[in-house]
């Protein structure tokens, strides 16, 4: 997959880039990045990139020439060159303007990207961007949230991390990114193994999938249950790790009993619990069971407390 970043400052993503998985990722080649110097793009020994809003108002407006001038030099293997966006394969390739007045960028919009062979990153800048670039360009405006930044480099990082570490062999773990915050419900998760791969060798016999959810359950294959439910749209359960007890707090006794029926039922319920904490409004859109609705109810108000 590769992406190309249209950017004012290409030095910025020295850092990002040259460290961790979007690191291992590059140098392996499952991702290219490319950045591109909007300044190179223009004609004036100013090199120009922005002026005045027509009809007055503060600020600067990044200008539409340079942008355009940039996306229509960019080259690539035969067929993976960047369409007109009348003629664009949308199942191929994107143009996104980063933008505060975008969609919300999500973990649902990260694996849309994840499945296209090419994304272009404009990193919008100064008041705004000239409107002709969302009209004629871009496919489509996304914010990473309900904030302003300076500008689009730190939002186009966020993105590309985001939806690199979800295509095949970046991360350390194929299920890495399918048991975590925001992931697949289990009825999307139906079909793959129950359990985990590395230990289905040791076990002679199938075991029952255990669900708690009332959707049909996945395919059963021998090993060791899978001991979470798929998030579904919520946030992660709590992890811990060694020692058992740290500065007096040991870890919950359910995680050390060895019952994945028991630690799958728990690691559910805190993830409801926290998500009604930290997100409630996740909830609306989530994939909830009877009993997932039903533990909910049980729940003190949070409002209520105040």
């Amino acid at each position: 997959m590769r992406f190309d970043i249209l950017t004012l400052f290409p030095k910025f993503f020295s850092g990002p880039l040259d460290h961790g998985i979007l690191s291992r990722a590059i140098a392996t080649g499952a991702v290219e990045v490319a950045m591109h110097d909007l300044r190179d793009f223009t004609h004036d020994r100013h090199r120009t990139v922005d002026d005045r809003p027509f009809g007055g108002g503060e600020g600067m407006v990044l200008k539409a020439q340079p942008i355009f001038e940039c996306v229509e030099t960019l080259g690539g293997p035969a067929g993976v060159g960047i369409a007109a966006k009348a003629d664009r394969d949308l199942a191929r390739q994107s143009i996104i303007l980063l933008s505060a007045q975008g969609k919300r960028f999500t973990q649902a919009t990260a694996h849309r990207l994840a499945a296209l062979e090419r994304v272009v990153l404009i990193c919008g800048r100064y008041e705004g961007v000239d409107e002709r670039v969302g009209e004629l360009l871009a496919d489509e405006e996304l914010s990473i949230g309900d904030y302003v930044l300076s500008g689009g480099e730190l939002a186009a990082a966020v993105v590309l991390d985001a939806t690199a570490r979800l295509l095949p062999g970046v991360l350390g773990h194929a299920d890495s990114s399918r048991y975590e915050s925001f992931g697949l419900s289990d009825a999307d998760l139906a079909g793959e193994s129950d359990c985990h791969p590395e230990r289905s060798a040791q076990c002679a016999v199938e075991e029952p999938v255990l669900s708690l959810s009332k959707e049909p359950a996945s395919v059963k294959s021998p090993g060791v249950p899978r001991s979470t439910h798929g998030a579904g749209g919520l946030l992660d359960y709590p992890h811990y790790t060694r020692p058992a007890e740290f500065r007096g707090v040991p870890i919950p006794e359910v995680l050390a009993g060895g019952d994945h029926a028991a630690i799958r039922r728990w690691r559910r319920q805190m993830a409801l619990a926290k998500t009604l904490r930290n997100r409630p409004d996740l909830l609306a859109n989530a994939t909830l069971s009877d009993n997932d609705r039903e533990f909910l109810a049980t729940l003190a108000d949070p409002i209520s407390d105040r």
